[in-house]
């Protein structure tokens, strides 16, 4: 019986799941917001030109779960490279207002997380898709303080 879990090829089987967590540069939310379905578009091409399977992923207001399945030939630095700087390119190919307001085609921050999934799969799973509701509650719960800057009174936002 084979594992659906299990890639292969001729010589090789394989489960390289990872857990990948990047951000916009500055978690530039009211960037993120306009162009969210197209960063999922140029994410999913690039992904599928490396052989590389999105399992799960979710784009939250100011970052991206991903759980991936990265071929062995690849290393998980050499996936992001390629997934942030290509991304990068393409997202400020298709708007271009963003390079001048914004410069240097620098659209994602330095760095990422990455986790080994192993046999908690699942649970990654759930977690990614519940995020961005998560994310929702916790906005609402807490209890944001702001001075209007025209009238200069302090105004609480629940």
């Amino acid at each position: 019986m084979k594992n659906p879990d299990i890639s292969s090829l001729e010589h090789t089987s394989w489960r390289c799941q990872y857990h990948v967590v990047f951000a916009p540069k500055y978690r530039r939310m009211e960037i993120y917001r306009e162009i969210r379905a197209d960063i999922g578009v140029i994410i999913r091409k690039l992904c599928q030109q490396k052989g590389v399977e999105i399992i799960e992923a979710n784009a939250c207001p100011d970052h991206i779960h991903m759980l991936i399945s990265i071929p062995p030939k690849y290393s998980v630095s050499q996936i992001m490279g390629y997934l942030k700087g290509k991304s990068s390119l393409m997202i400020f190919d298709r708007h271009a207002n963003l390079k001048y307001k914004y410069g240097n085609r620098h659209f994602w921050a330095r760095g990422y997380f990455v986790d080994t999934v192993g046999r908690n799969k699942k649970a990654i799973k759930a977690y990614i898709q519940n995020q961005l509701q998560e994310d929702q509650i916790a906005d609402q719960i807490s209890i944001k303080e702001f001075v209007d800057l025209f009238t200069g009174s302090k105004n609480t936002k629940a």
